[in-house]
Formats: C-alpha cells, structure tokens, sequence
C-alpha cells in the first residue's frame, strides 16, 4: 500500500513538472510568435532601433484587467547578443516575469501583446542582475513606430527601455514608468530542464538554444543581425 502510494505521488509530481516545463515552453513559442507578428505590422518598431538594441523582452497575452489588481501579469522571455559587448548573433533566451506597478491602459479585459527593446550595455546588465523598476533602476520612453520614424530625439537616445504593445491589430507605444521586471529562473529552469539563471544562459557561451526557443532567435537574426549601434561606436 505504502509502495503504490509513494509510486502515486512521484507520477503526480512528474507530471506536474512536465506541464509547468509545456506551459513555459509554449510561453516562449508564443514569444516567438509574437515578435514575428510584430515585424509584419508595416508601422511597427522602426528597424533602426531594432537594429541597435542589445535585448529584446517579449511579454506574449498580457491581460489588461491584471494591472488594475497590481498583482502579477506578464510572463515572456528576454534574448540578448552575445558578446562581452552584447555585438555577436542573438544567444539563448531567459523567462522573465514583468509585475507590478500601475500603467496607462488599465481598463478593459482584453490581451496585449508587449514588447521592450533594451537600448544600451548599462540597461541589459541592470536587468541581467536583478528586479528592477522601469523608471526608477532603469530609465524607460514609449518607443517611437513606423519603419522610417526618427529614431534620434534625446527622449530615446537617453531612454535605456524603449516599450511597445499590441492589441487587437493595434500597435504602439507605451508607458510602463512603475513597474517592475524580474528574471523568471523557475520558468528557466522548466524549459532548460535544468536550474539556471538568467545571467547564465544569456551571458554564457555553450548554452544552447531551446527548440522552443528557436523561433524567436531566428525571427531576430533575420531581421537584426547585427549591432548597428556597435558598428557606429567603431568608427
């Protein structure tokens, strides 16, 4: 009795582990989805910014109704280059959560899509280290859209946290001054199968890419290969 028991609880803790590793792996799928979604919005993120940025974070299906609680709403994940100086290929992706705080959309029920862009070294290494709050720990701007939309004001050349969002087809920029964002290295774990933090997988060089998070690396590669802001410090 007590073996069929002890065997009972061990095929329900396995299958608890397997669906919370499915249900971040699909997180990070969606992740992948969503930016590509993204890049075929022909008033999108304008590709210069894009083009300069060390990380990317991608918040798929945040619901709106969570933020006038203040409670826990955003679950995505967050690809940086690789390089000492964020200037090589785009590397693994790490599970982030994004909480608290009180921005402008508040009402309505409906899923929004978010996505940051992390303009400099200062703002990624921030980010890579602790929680942070967006506005306070890291300096943050709505970002600008449109393929061709200046890109050079001192608002977003000062902002170290460009912001996005997405719903309902719609896209824009947005204010996320208050909130916080934090590495998820439980749902890390979940979809590496292993535990590990955030700072290892995007700063370590062996780390190879989830299939799950294959999408998203490739989606970024195409459309971002290099580190445009990288090249210009260079000359």
């Amino acid at each position: 009795m007590f073996r069929k028991l002890s065997l009972g609880v061990c095929i329900l803790f396995a299958a608890g582990s397997l669906f919370a590793a499915n249900k971040e792996q699909k997180r990070l799928e969606n992740s992948g989805t969503v930016m590509q979604e993204v890049m075929g919005v022909p008033d999108n993120i304008p590709q210069e910014l894009l083009e300069k940025a060390e990380c990317v974070i991608v918040f798929p299906s945040v619901l709106k109704g969570a933020f006038v609680l203040g409670g826990s709403y955003g679950r995505g994940a967050m690809i940086c280059r690789t390089g000492e100086h964020f200037d090589g290929p785009w590397g693994s992706p790490a599970m982030y959560a994004l909480e608290g705080g009180s921005v402008g959309f508040q009402l309505g029920g409906q899923a929004t899509d978010l996505v940051l862009l992390v303009m400099n070294e200062r703002g990624a290494s921030s980010i890579l280290s602790s929680k942070v709050k967006i506005g306070a720990d890291a300096s943050a701007a709505a970002g600008p859209k449109g393929r061709d939309a200046s890109a050079d004001t001192d608002a977003y050349m000062r902002a170290e946290i460009l912001s996005y969002s997405r719903s309902r087809g719609l896209f824009a920029g947005i204010s996320l001054e208050g909130s916080t964002l934090r590495p998820d290295d439980d749902a890390s774990a979940d979809v590496y199968g292993r535990k590990i933090t955030a700072k290892e997988i995007v700063l370590g060089n062996k780390i190879t890419v989830p299939a799950s998070g294959r999408h998203l690396v490739s989606v970024l590669q195409k459309n971002a290969p290099h580190n445009e802001s990288q090249k210009a410090s260079n000359q």
